[in-house]
């Protein structure tokens, strides 16, 4: 039997009345603060975390939507966001870009600039498709979905990362977008971008990289040494970018990037309407109104964390990451599916059933993450998981072995 419907109070309630209830209603959320949650929340340092918070409230009541005309601070913060993006990413002299509400808005706009892009360059309206690995993001289902344009699923190499060969085999003359990941969200590796890349070249094809997760993480790991991957406009071929904010750049949500190797591409995910009675409408995002805390808490945490303290996030991440890799790989019947290349950590089992041991994780208070495709434990890490680690591990070493003592079978799914 459904819960009956909230009615609107006759009277109002003072925030004395109202703050209890909400910490009330918080008291059943899972435990984020203490590193029991594996994705959505996101930490650097608590000075980073204030800084953002305390941007985000002081433009709290303006709206992005009027950083042109009315609220010119945000729309200055939002292009100097921009700029400090595209001088990261090795963007050209000329190159474009603005910023969304999340990775799925970022995502979308790239693939309706695409689409503009398509229509020129084939003279066509349609039909259009897009080319990606079975690891891409959703959100370019979702955006095919909603202007009709198929995206082509790709299996991928035995290193979970995107097969090139694979890819090039699946373009046709319809084909408008190729995507590489910078990493993969279920696995958590960086596609060979540098190899899609004479692909693109060679067809005519746009190549987008999804970065969401690593765009404001990579640069600065690369600067500690690792070998990681590259991905961003220093290779030919690359067109645009996605990469959010709110994740690894440490900002408050909700705030994205999409960014182009040339304004012109920027401007074809404009929207421009002219016949309306108000006057000409035009916006470069999906969305109208925009919260200008995001802009203004992006541009703070740039300013406060600045090179150096992205670099030292980045170094302790890493470092973190390394004892969560051990640790695992320490416990007997598991295994990484892949090494990580940043911080999304991603393993299996060949001896119990993983997803049995997930749900003893969830036994004992832990929010398990999972893939389908293999079966495996996930997580995206932060320095929230900093302090839990040692917990974690030992709980899943009992979990483990509770799963291979006993008869039981998972019952659950793998869902984000």
């Amino acid at each position: 039997m459904s819960e009956a419907r909230t009615t609107f109070p006759e009277k109002g309630m003072s925030w004395d009345v109202i703050e209890p209830l909400m910490t009330q209603m918080a008291g059943g959320d899972e435990q984020w603060r203490d590193g029991r949650v594996p994705l959505y929340v996101f930490k650097a340092t608590d000075e980073a975390y204030d800084v953002g918070r305390d941007a985000y409230f002081k433009f709290f009541a303006e709206n992005a939507l009027g950083g042109k005309r009315a609220f010119h601070s945000i729309g200055r913060m939002e292009r100097e966001v921009v700029d400090m993006a595209l001088d990261l990413f090795q963007a050209p002299e000329g190159a474009g870009g603005g910023m969304t509400t999340g990775g799925t808005e970022s995502i979308f706009m790239a693939v309706r600039a695409c689409r503009e892009w398509a229509r020129e360059a084939k003279g066509r309206q349609g039909p259009f498709n897009i080319v990606a690995a079975e690891s891409a993001h959703p959100a370019f289902d979702k955006a095919g979905v909603t202007m009709d344009i198929p995206v082509k699923r790709i299996p991928l190499r035995d290193d979970f990362r995107a097969d090139p060969a694979a890819m090039a085999a699946a373009i046709d003359d319809d084909t408008m977008m190729m995507v590489g990941s910078a990493p993969c969200f279920p696995h958590g590796v960086i596609d060979d971008i540098s190899t899609l890349s004479p692909v693109a070249e060679e067809t005519g094809v746009w190549l987008h990289v999804d970065a969401c997760v690593g765009g404001y993480l990579t640069p600065f790991v690369k600067r500690l040494g690792r070998e990681v991957p590259d991905f961003d406009f220093a290779i030919p071929g690359v067109r645009s970018i996605s990469a959010d904010l709110h994740k690894f750049g440490f900002a408050p949500k909700p705030s994205s990037t999409v960014l182009y190797w040339s304004e012109e591409d920027f401007q074809r995910q404009v929207f421009d309407l002219d016949p309306w009675t108000y006057g000409r409408m035009t916006t470069s995002t999906l969305v109208g109104t925009r919260p200008a805390g995001g802009i203004a808490g992006s541009w703070a945490v740039f300013k406060h964390l600045g090179i150096d303290g992205y670099t030292k996030v980045a170094r302790d991440l890493m470092e973190m990451v390394d004892g969560y890799v051990a640790g695992i790989e320490a416990i007997d019947g598991l295994k990484m599916h892949a090494k990580p290349d940043l911080t999304i950590i991603n393993f299996g089992s060949d001896e119990v059933d993983i997803f049995r041991v997930a749900e003893v994780m969830a036994e004992s208070e832990w929010v398990p993450g999972m893939t389908q495709r293999p079966k495996g434990l996930h997580a995206m890490l932060s320095m929230l998981h900093a302090p839990a680690r040692e917990d974690y591990l030992a709980d899943l070493a009992k979990a483990v072995e509770k799963t291979r003592l006993s008869d039981e079978k998972s019952t659950i799914s793998a869902t984000y």
